[in-house]
C-alpha cells in the first residue's frame, strides 16, 4: 500500500548569500520513484545531502517515517530507514563484495562489536547480505574482489550495501552515471525491482531512463522548484522546455 515515507517541507540551504536550494518541499512515497531533475548547478545533490543528514537544513523541515529528522546527523537518520549512494561510489575496494556488504548488515546489529565473537557467527547479518546481494543482481560476483569488477558492477554493490542496511527509503545519486548501455539497462533493471518496496528518490541525468523509471518529477533550476508532475506533464510543461534550451527533454541523455 502506497504511503507517504518521507516528506521535506520548505528546505532551504544558504552558503552565504548563495541560496542552493530554495524553499523546496517533495513527498516520497512507497513503490513510487520521484525523480529530481535539472541542469548542473540547479541543486539537485544538495537536495539529496539536506534529506540524508549530510548537509544541515538552513530552514525547513524532513520527516522521516513519521519523524522529525531535521538536523540529525546522517548515521542517525540512515539508522532510522534510510539509505543512499552517492556519485562517486563509495565502498572498500580491497574486499570482496560478499565482505563489502556484510559489514553493511552488520552495521545494523544492536551489539555491533562484540570482540569475542566472529562476525561470521551472526546469522541474520549474513542472512541480510545474502539477500541484498541476490537482489542487486550480483550473486555470481559474491566472491570477487570489489576492486576488481566492472564500474556497473560496483554501482550495483554499492547498492547492495544500502539494501543490507534494510532501509525504506533509497536516495540514488546518479546512479548510471559513466555506465555504458548494458550496464545502465541492468541499473535499470535493478531500479524496477527495488522500487516495490521502497519509496525512492532518484537524480539522474539520463533522461532517457529518469523518463522510463519515474512516476513523479521535479525540476529544480538555481535552486528552486520551477516545475512538479507526471513525465506526461513535465514533457510538455513549457517553462521545463526552456530550461533545457528548448531541447525535447524525453530525448536527452547528458
Amino acid at each position: 500500500m502506497s504511503e507517504v515515507l518521507l516528506s521535506a517541507k520548505g528546505l532551504t540551504k544558504r552558503f552565504g548569500g548563495l541560496a542552493a536550494v530554495n524553499d523546496v518541499s517533495l513527498d516520497l512515497w512507497r513503490s513510487r520513484i520521484h525523480a529530481v531533475i535539472g541542469p548542473n548547478g540547479a541543486g539537485k545533490s544538495t537536495l539529496t545531502n539536506l534529506l540524508s543528514g549530510d548537509l544541515p537544513p538552513t530552514s525547513g523541515s524532513v520527516h522521516l517515517g513519521g519523524q522529525d529528522v531535521t538536523g540529525w546527523s546522517a548515521e542517525k537518520i540512515s539508522a532510522q530507514g534510510l539509505g543512499r549512494s552517492y556519485q562517486k561510489t563509495n565502498i572498500f575496494l580491497p574486499f570482496t563484495v560478499w565482505e563489502n556488504v556484510r559489514l553493511a548488515s552488520q552495521s545494523r546489529q544492536p551489539h555491533a562489536f562484540r570482540w569475542l565473537q566472529r562476525a561470521a557467527d551472526f546469522a541474520a547479518v549474513n542472512a541480510r547480505a545474502e539477500s541484498a546481494i541476490e537482489l542487486s543482481g550480483l550473486k555470481y560476483r559474491i566472491h570477487s574482489i570489489a576492486g576488481t569488477i566492472s564500474h556497473g558492477e560496483q554501482r550495483q554493490l554499492e547498492i547492495a550495501m544500502t539494501l543490507a542496511t534494510q532501509p525504506q527509503v533509497l536516495l540514488l545519486d546518479e546512479p548510471l552515471a559513466g555506465m555504458g548501455a548494458q550496464e545502465a539497462e541492468r541499473m535499470i533493471s535493478l531500479l524496477h525491482r527495488l522500487k516495490k518496496d521502497h519509496a525512492m528518490l532518484l537524480v539522474e541525468h539520463d533522461m532517457d531512463a529518469v523518463f522510463s523509471l519515474a512516476d513523479q518529477l521535479t525540476v529544480m533550476v538555481n535552486g528552486l522548484v520551477i516545475a512538479s508532475g507526471t513525465p506526461a506533464q513535465i514533457r510538455l510543461d513549457p517553462g521545463v522546455q526552456a530550461a533545457y534550451l528548448g531541447e525535447d527533454i524525453g530525448e536527452e541523455s547528458a
